[in-house]
């Protein structure tokens, strides 16, 4: 009776997956990846696959919400942001602090320039090769009156921390802050586009001695100062207030540069109907035709870039606490005369990254479309002293390519 004899089995293998060891090991993991063996002659790569200073690939998709005024859909990797914007009447005579008189004055300080020709459309160049716009330093009314109230939210199953039935979390209140913040800094609604205006009509001699007493004594109060009546007297009747939701349904890093490119599409896509005061019914009436409705005339383009500085030293974050500045900074350059790379500055980090980021930058950057001059709209840093000035330089031309990637983004969707 013959047996047949069973080959020897391998002993199992003592190695971990990469899965694995990026968990036991995070900070070595990342730094494997980033600074290879010089044997290996392989580049300096995260472990996502990107080089430092590369994004995540990024769309966009306006117009997907049907019961908004406008609406957007931007992925960055697997971050995905929703926005939707919706547009409510909000009538001066419900703000306590409004007044009719001084907010029409063409005398008050600081308030908008009376325009000089009925036709004149708000933000259109004039003859004289100025703008609108320059005139209009005026922004008070958005940030007085919260005409814009942006509101964030982390939806459930975005991440794993985040359950049903949860409060709002302090991240998603603080995107919302720094959202506000920011469209209020840079400027980016224009408060005209807001208003909604009452012109009075042009009463002729013959026609105010038909009026009463009454309607007299309004049209003598719009009269200047020789005596004749005004050519144009116009009342703010009302603003339109946007509401701008923002809902994060996918979180993998990096929320706010997602979040502020939907606001961005969403209200690049934003349409106002065409909105008056009926003096008769003492109300605002808006058109029903979708030919009439008006497009934000927005100021520029701001786009945001995040970035992550990664540090070969994982104690680094504690030890620059006991260890003075220039110890540290000295230590750094001794490495980089040897050629050895101790810190890297990651573009749009990950959710992996940013738990081993010690320094965060924000960049927001614009770029005026006269004469190509780009803008610092926003820099943000905190949480180290890595980035110097020459690295910071470099950081806002990584955020003018973004720029450039943004803006095709948005044209083509």
């Amino acid at each position: 009776m013959a047996s047949s004899a069973t080959a020897p089995t391998a002993p199992p293998a003592l190695s971990l997956p990469p899965s694995q060891f990026a968990r036991l090991q995070p900070h070595a993991y990342l730094l494997a990846h980033l600074s290879p063996p010089a044997s290996s002659q392989q580049p300096s790569i995260r472990a996502n696959g990107r080089a430092p200073s590369q994004f995540r690939i990024t769309s966009a998709n306006t117009g997907s919400l049907t019961h908004t005024n406008g609406s957007a859909v931007v992925r960055l990797g697997d971050t995905t942001a929703v926005c939707g914007i919706k547009a409510e009447i909000l009538h001066t005579e419900d703000i306590a602090s409004w007044s009719v008189s001084h907010a029409s004055s063409p005398s008050a300080p600081n308030k908008r320039r009376k325009l000089t020709n009925p036709t004149e459309k708000p933000g259109e160049d004039r003859q004289d090769g100025s703008s609108q716009a320059e005139d209009d330093d005026d922004n008070s009314y958005i940030e007085d009156f919260s005409l814009l109230v942006p509101n964030l939210s982390l939806s459930t199953g975005c991440a794993p921390g985040f359950i049903p039935g949860a409060p709002p979390s302090a991240h998603a209140q603080s995107l919302s802050h720094q959202i506000l913040s920011l469209l209020h800094s840079s400027r980016l609604v224009r408060s005209e586009d807001l208003q909604i205006w009452y012109q009075r009509p042009n009463l002729g001699p013959e026609e105010l001695e038909r009026h009463n007493e009454d309607e007299q004594m309004d049209v003598d109060s719009a009269q200047d100062g020789s005596g004749g009546v005004a050519s144009e007297v116009r009342e703010i009747k009302a603003f339109w207030v946007l509401y701008i939701d923002i809902m994060i349904i996918s979180l993998a890093g990096n929320p706010f540069d997602v979040a502020w490119t939907a606001v961005l599409a969403a209200l690049r896509d934003t349409k106002l109907p065409r909105a008056w005061w009926d003096a008769d019914n003492e109300a605002v009436v808006c058109s029903d035709l979708v030919s009439e409705a008006r497009k934000l005339s927005l100021r520029g383009l701001p786009v945001s870039s995040s970035f992550g500085v990664f540090e070969a030293d994982a104690a680094s974050g504690w030890r620059a606490v006991i260890v003075p500045d220039a110890e540290e900074e000295r230590k750094i350059a001794e490495s980089d005369r040897k050629g050895i790379q101790r810190r890297w500055v990651l573009a749009d980090p990950d959710g992996y990254e940013e738990g081993l980021a010690q320094e965060r930058v924000c960049l927001v950057v614009d770029k005026v479309q006269q004469n190509g001059k780009i803008v610092i709209v926003k820099l943000e840093k905190n949480g180290g002293f890595a980035v110097d000035r020459k690295q910071m330089k470099e950081l806002v031309e990584t955020s003018v390519r973004r720029w450039q990637d943004i803006n095709q983004i948005l044209k083509e969707c």
